[in-house]
This record gives C-alpha cells, sequence and structure tokens, in this order.
C-alpha cells in the first residue's frame, strides 16, 4: 500500500476531528494522550476548525498526516514549536528553541509500515527550517514500550527528563530528543 505524508489544509477540519476521536478510542490512548475521548468529542466544530487552520500553515506548529492510497487519513503527527525562554506546558522554562511532537498516532491496521518514522521526517523537515529551532522532543508513557521503540529506532534518545503525570504521580512521562542534523 502507498502513502502520502503531508500537511493537513484548513479546510480539512472535518477529517483532523475524526482522526483524532479515532486514537483517543485507541487501546493505548490512556498512556498516550493527556486527553480524553469524551473531552475531545465534546469540543465545538470551531475548536477543530481552528485547529486545522493553524495547524495548516502557522509558523507555531503543523500537522501532517499520512493518507492511504484511498484517500483515508491512517496517521498524524503535530509538531509545535517552543521557544527558549518560555515556559512549556508543564511549567518548565525551555533552555532551547526547538520543537515538540505530539499527537502521534497510526492506525492499528497500517503499524509496522514505516509511517510513524515517515510523518516525523516530514514533520523534523519542517521544523528544521524554523529558524532557531535546534532540537525535537516529544514524552512518551513509562508503560508505552512500543512507542519508546518506534522513537528510538527513528533516533530519539531519552534526556533523562522526566514529568509525573497529574493523574497518577507515580507513573511518567520520558523526554525524548533527537537533535538536528
Amino acid at each position: 500500500m502507498s502513502y502520502e505524508i503531508r500537511p493537513v489544509r484548513a479546510e480539512e477540519w472535518q477529517q483532523v476531528k475524526d482522526l483524532r476521536l479515532l486514537a483517543l478510542q485507541d487501546p493505548a490512548a490512556p498512556i498516550a494522550y493527556l486527553e480524553t475521548y469524551e473531552a475531545a468529542l465534546a469540543r465545538p466544530d470551531e475548536f477543530w476548525q481552528d485547529r486545522a487552520a493553524g495547524n495548516s500553515h502557522g509558523l507555531d506548529g503543523r500537522q501532517f498526516v499520512a493518507v492511504d492510497e484511498h484517500g483515508i487519513w491512517v496517521g498524524a503527527t503535530v509538531s509545535i514549536i517552543e521557544h527558549a525562554g518560555r515556559e512549556d506546558f508543564f511549567g518548565v522554562v525551555l533552555p532551547v528553541t526547538g520543537a515538540h511532537f505530539v499527537g502521534v498516532y497510526v492506525d492499528p491496521e497500517h503499524r509496522g509500515r514505516g509511517l510513524v518514522q515517515r510523518l516525523f521526517e516530514a514533520a523534523a523537515e519542517w521544523s528544521w527550517s524554523v529558524e532557531g529551532v535546534q532540537r525535537a522532543r516529544l514524552f512518551v508513557h513509562q508503560d508505552n514500550h512500543r512507542a519508546q521503540a518506534a522513537y528510538k529506532k527513528i533516533g530519539f534518545e531519552r534526556s533523562g527528563g522526566v514529568v509525573p503525570l497529574q493523574a497518577d504521580p507515580s507513573k511518567l512521562e520520558y523526554e525524548m530528543v533527537l537533535g538536528k542534523p
């Protein structure tokens, strides 16, 4: 099967919403995402319209999708630009400007085909083009071993940074980083 990897378009907000809702129903969702299906489902259409528009052409973030040969969206990731000196969503002041990859998802029927790597390559290429970006990072749940292995295979390494989960402080999110080539 062939796939197109590309940025979302502003008018594709319904597909952005549908893919996110699908991701949040995945069995790994409780350890992969900080948002619940119910919370995402309750968001108004304007939220999804704004998200798609901002991630289609903005300078602060870009969403990339994997589209199969039938036009079905089967994967996605978002690169958010984080600027040095500002606080991230964990309240930590960022030491360098970088990209933060979030919302990583590949439909289970399409896993194992290199789509995460291709999505990350597209997100990284765009991220490296943004002035000042020095690294990419992501956070992965301590129990999400499949994702950890996939990210490591791509070149991400654990930085030593950890964040306890708000819902269960005994569980950790590991920071993984990828340096700019």
